[in-house]
């Protein structure tokens, strides 16, 4: 079998296992703080974040083993896209479900400054490894790295989004404010959740 992009440099290859490790380590930490944080406050914004970061650090794992030496042929780039593809789609779902349950009164979201901060250290560190990413993607032709790419950008825009929704709730008291934010990012998942499934490597996260 063929490799995916027979002129990617061997550097270019660690550069990707480097950025790949580095979103696994920070996925972790950022995973367990905001589930935390989002059971503590019952917020949907915060629980969709976390289900974000869950489903991201899963990525990350599946785009390391694709990029590792045994996986670098077409059926592992085919089979990594698919997989990141489909995990969008499982996030998408997992947004709107714990939005609804707040709408319709189940669950009451609170405020939460540990939540408030892993928000604000997402938002500055998401962009530099979506960018990263993007970069990486375009010069190896990896629709995989591509999607793995377009989750951290959604991480970026969801935590903002929650940030918005969260201070809104606090300062206005308006409970609808929290799952309508986590909404808001729902139909963005979707759409790179297909383009994913396409196998498109490049393009706007």
């Amino acid at each position: 079998m063929t490799s995916i992009h027979p002129i990617a440099a061997p550097v270019t290859i660690r550069r990707i296992r480097r950025v790949q490790a580095i979103t696994i380590i920070w996925m972790s930490v950022e995973a367990t703080v905001s589930l935390s944080a989002a059971w503590m406050a019952r917020s949907p914004a915060l629980l969709a974040f976390g289900g974000d970061s869950g489903i991201e650090l899963l990525s990350a794992v599946v785009v390391l083993w694709r990029f590792r030496a045994h996986a670098m042929h077409e059926n592992a780039e085919r089979r990594a896209a698919q997989v990141t593809g489909a995990l969008l789609f499982v996030l998408a779902a997992f947004v709107v479900a714990t939005s609804a349950l707040t709408l319709l009164g189940h669950i009451e979201p609170k405020p939460t400054i540990l939540g408030i901060v892993i928000l604000i250290a997402a938002a500055a560190i998401m962009p530099w490894l979506a960018k990263a990413k993007r970069k990486l993607s375009s010069a190896t032709g990896s629709a995989a790295l591509r999607a793995d790419s377009a989750q951290s950008a959604l991480c970026a825009y969801l935590s903002l989004i929650a940030l918005a929704g969260i201070a809104v709730n606090v300062i206005w008291h308006l409970p609808w404010a929290d799952p309508l934010a986590a909404l808001i990012v729902t139909p963005i998942i979707v759409w790179e959740g297909r383009e994913a499934m396409r196998g498109k490597p490049c393009g706007c996260c």
